[in-house]
């Protein structure tokens, strides 16, 4: 079962989202939080798998509640579910260390899919979203791909396969698949290539395998 706390200051928003959520008996909603500060508390408290965040909220932002989750809970992931699709906003919510960007205007089966990928450890953008990511990512392709291409270079040959894999979007489980090695052996494998790209999450990894080469977007 996937736990799931809401976060957002909207009561019609999060009943709405609430119900979409509902219809998956894999996913349960264990708290509900009406702003940041809430989000945070209640967080370590039921120590969900995944946050779904709104970005506009009071007390505490979206985004600092993102960056404090990271510090306090570094075992949940953090998704940003907003109207909000400006580049400032995704952008600082991928530095921040957010598993993902959700669009609240979006096919209600991308939440589920995008929550999905969260607890299973990997990285999900709103089509839409990925679209500009990978259009900025043109913009400097060049620049960025000799850059990338050094700090890919410090990895082992089983690193690259495996960032290879995290840039299509894979989780843990189906990069062990494709690998034919233990879940266990990945996630080994996916830390020390944090730790050695100095990259604070998954989606930070998944975008410098893009930048290097090493996968192409979809």
């Amino acid at each position: 079962m996937i736990r799931v706390l809401l976060a957002d200051d909207e009561a019609m928003v999060r009943a709405g989202v609430k119900a979409i959520l509902d219809t998956d008996p894999g996913i349960e909603v264990v708290a509900e939080a009406t702003d940041g500060r809430e989000a945070v508390d209640l967080a370590r408290t039921h120590q969900p798998d995944v946050v779904l965040l709104d970005i506009r909220m009071p007390r505490l932002d979206g985004l600092a509640a993102a960056a404090e989750l990271r510090q306090t809970v570094p075992g949940t992931a953090v998704v940003m579910l907003t109207t909000f699709d400006e580049d400032e906003y995704v952008a600082r919510a991928l530095g921040d260390g957010a598993n993902g960007f959700l669009l609240k205007a979006a096919d209600p089966r991308e939440l589920l899919i995008g929550v999905r990928a969260a607890a299973d450890g990997a990285a999900y953008l709103s089509p839409k979203i990925a679209q500009r990511v990978v259009a900025d990512l043109r913009d400097g392709r060049l620049t960025r791909y000799d850059q990338a291409r050094r700090r890919v270079a410090t990895l082992t040959g089983r690193e690259r396969d495996v960032l290879a894999l995290v840039g299509e979007g894979l989780s843990n489980h189906d990069i062990a698949r494709r690998l034919t090695v233990t879940e266990g052996t990945v996630k080994a494998h996916v830390s020390a290539i944090l730790n050695r790209l100095d990259v604070t999450n998954r989606v930070q990894a998944a975008i410098l395998a893009y930048e290097a080469g090493l996968t192409t977007a979809r």
